[in-house]
Parts: structure tokens; sequence; C-alpha cells
């Protein structure tokens, strides 16, 4: 973290706009992210719990004093009184008494409920660790769609600014025309018109781009108002033509590793334990004690050194514990506990479902924007050749305005169409992949 945040500061200080590829933003994002950090936390209260539960094992060991002065304003003479135990035939209106002990206890048995304790905060521990990777998983599929979106936001951004060159030439060739008399004002108004609709549309994409770099930020944690860029890969036509990985195989991959499938498997493991921690309650209890204990009195006119001494005394016991009746406090454990059970199975079939149906998603945005792009990048060849004739058509005086526009029209919207299907396979294509291996590929590497 250390590392990551000094690397922020150097790059801000000198001035430069650092750009980030995937990989740093996923190493930062792990580093840093407040929902990660707070899942990371958690797995640390579990370890706690179940440090806490082996140490139950141990035997406990407790020291304990108490020192007390009692005023007795009007004893009655000639008589004797009891003061730990011993007789005094002298007795003092303020007389001081102390305890000095050492206890110990130790639960030899309680029904395997001290070790199936141990193991459900075990249990705890790898739910809390599964739970932070799924969150870290959470947060790497966002990234992913954003990074992409950022690429594709990009390439939008020169796609549209290239047709605002080429509608300020159409409009500089109208204003010529109109000098000499080959075009009418009208039309003229139609060429301004529509480069100002393409400075308007490379305004929203650079708006867009920004705000996918807003939120790829937030994702990182970053609250610096520098600026925030990120390196541009080569993204080849190759990559979104690379086959589609097989939906299947996908989806069999990801039940065995998906943190989230891991997550309701343990639940139910967790489930058992609990029912067996539930009958545990009607089983008896056995546990060993020991003690050591002395006592002082001011009423005694032996020494404290020898009080301590004379009085001194051990002991040791076993105690049995062995439940009668508990008000159906056990059964209705045992019940509640059975009901987790059913409720973690359930829990599972809906995560296999919404695991199935994520990847299928996925599969079909892949497969579907893939044959898009295909006929995208033929539509946009034709679209280019056609605008280019129309051009040179309308130059010459055999193309009105309207063919020209819509020409010029067609080609962008030929383009974007080519842009968008390419970035959506590539992505869709990547988060299959993830699914399968179960990391991110950063397109630098």
């Amino acid at each position: 973290m250390l590392a990551a945040g000094a690397l922020l500061m150097m790059v801000c200080s000198s001035g430069i706009a650092k750009q980030w590829t995937l990989r740093e933003c996923i190493d930062y994002a792990l580093q840093n992210n407040i929902s990660l950090q707070k899942s990371k936390i958690n797995k640390l209260s579990a370890q706690e719990d179940v440090l806490q539960s082996r140490a139950a094992l141990l035997p406990s060991l407790m020291a304990s004093t108490s020192h007390n002065a009692t005023y007795r304003p009007w004893p009655e003479t000639g008589s004797a009184t009891v003061a730990n135990g011993y007789v005094q035939s002298s007795i003092d209106k303020v007389y001081y008494n102390g305890t000095y002990g050492i206890s110990s206890s130790w639960t030899v048995w309680n029904g395997g409920r001290n070790t199936n304790t141990i193991r459900l905060n075990e249990k705890a521990e790898e739910l809390a660790e599964l739970e932070a990777a799924v969150t870290a998983n959470t947060i790497l599929e966002q990234i992913a769609q954003l990074y992409v979106q950022i690429l594709y936001s990009a390439e939008a951004i020169k796609v549209n600014k290239e047709s605002l060159e080429t509608s300020r030439m159409n409009e500089q060739r109208g204003e010529q025309f109109v000098k000499v008399g080959k075009m009418a004002k009208a039309e003229l108004a139609q060429l301004t018109s529509q480069r100002a609709q393409d400075e308007y549309n490379v305004v929203e994409a650079e708006s867009n781009l920004r705000n996918f770099k807003r939120q790829l930020k937030q994702l990182l944690q970053i609250t610096s108002d520098e600026e925030f860029d990120i390196a541009i890969p080569e993204t080849t036509d190759e990559m979104a033509l690379q086959p589609v990985p097989n939906m299947q195989e996908v989806y069999e991959t990801a039940l065995a590793n998906r943190p989230e499938i891991k997550n309701a498997l343990v639940g139910i493991e967790t489930s058992d334990l609990s029912i067996k921690l539930a009958k545990a309650q009607k089983l008896p209890t056995i546990a060993l004690q020991a003690s050591a204990a002395t006592n002082t009195t001011s009423m005694s006119d032996n020494a404290w050194g020898s009080q301590l001494k004379n009085n001194f005394d051990l002991g040791a016991g076993v105690n049995v514990s062995i439940p009668l009746t508990d008000n159906r406090q056990t059964k209705t454990a045992v019940n509640k506990a059975k009901l987790q059970k059913q409720n973690y199975e359930l829990d599972l079939r809906d995560k296999q479902t919404a695991l199935y149906s994520t990847i299928e998603n996925y599969w079909l945005q892949a497969v579907t924007n893939q044959e898009k792009f295909k006929a995208a990048k033929i539509a946009t060849e034709s679209q280019q050749t056609s605008y280019e004739l129309l051009s040179e058509q309308f130059r010459l005086g055999l193309k009105n305005i309207v063919d020209l526009m819509t020409g010029k029209d067609n080609l962008l919207l030929a383009q974007q169409n080519e842009l968008q299907s390419k970035y959506m396979t590539i992505l869709n294509i990547q988060l299959l992949e993830f699914y399968r291996d179960g990391y991110i590929k950063d397109g630098n590497n």
C-alpha cells in the first residue's frame, strides 16, 4: 500500500499524469479499495475467534485476593467469636481480614462442544476469506469493464474528431460553392448544422470518457485532483476475432473455483457443525477444579507470615453437570440449525444458477458482438468507399447536399458500430477467461 501511494505521490509531484495499465489499476485497487479492506478486517476478526476457541481447551487460572476492615462498636465482652474458622477470645472493635487464593478450572468433556466450536470458527474464518475473494472479484470485474469502456470512449473520440474534420472541410467547400453560385445558402446551413452536430458529438464523447475515468478513480479510492489517465494498449482486430471460450467449460471450471460457490458449500458445512453443537447441549459436562487459598486476620496474635502458612488450604474436585430439562432449548437449536442448512443448500443452488446465467450472458454477448464486428468491418469499408465516391461526385456537382450528408451519417454509424462491437467482444471474451482462469489479462502484456 505504501509503495503504491508513494508512486502516486511521486508522479503527481512531477507534474506528469501517470498512465495506469490495467494490471496497475488492479494491484492498486486490491491494496486500497475500502470495501476490500473491510473484508480483510472481517477475516482478521474471525481469526481472533479461532484463537479464542482454541484457548478454551486449556485450563483457566485465576488469582484472587480480598481485604476487608470491620468496625464493631459494641462487642460483647467476655465472649468468643469465630474469625476465618478460628475462635478468638478477644474481640477488637476494628479488625482486618485478608484472603489470598489461586483457582483453576478445566473442562475435560462437554459433548464435543469445545472442539466443534473451534471447527465452526475455522469455517467462519474461511467464509470471511471467501467473502473477501468475492469482493475482490467484483472489483476486478468492474475495473475490467470500466477500463474497456475507457478504451472504447478514447477510440470513439478519434472517430468523432475525424468526422468533425470532414464536416469542416465540407462546410468550407460549401462556402466556396455559395460564393460562385453553385450552392444555395440553405444547403450551406445544413453543412454548418452537421459540423455543429459533430462538435457536439466530440464533446459528448469526451464527457463520457471523463465519467468512466471518474468511476475508475472511485474504485481505486483516488481522491487527488491531478489528471488521471490510462495506458492505451494495442487493441487489434485479432483480439475480437479470437475463438470464444466454450461456455460449458467455463461454467464447470468456475463451479470448482469461484469463491461464491465455495462460500455456499462452506456454509453447508458450518450448519452441520451447528447441528452437532446444538445436540451436545443434552450431554453431560465434566470439569476439574483445583484451588489454593489462605487468609489472615488482625485478631490473631500470630505473625502475618505464620498466618499465611497455618491457614493455607489445597483443594481439588470434579464437577459433573447433567442437563435434565431445558425448556425445549436444545430441540429448538437443533431444528433451527437444520433449517439453516436447508437455507444454505438453497443458497448454493441459487448461486449456481446465477453463475450459469452470468457466464451464459457473457458468452452470448461475445458471440453476438463478434458476429456484429465481422459484419460491421465490411459495412465500414463499404460506407468509406461509398462516401469517398459521394464526396467526389458532390465536388463535381453530380450529387446534392442531402446525398452527401446521408453518406457521411452512414459512415459514422458504421464506424461506431464497428468500434462498439469490437470492444464489447474483447470485454466479454476477457470476462469469460476471468471466470475460467481466475485472473484478468493485461492488454499490455
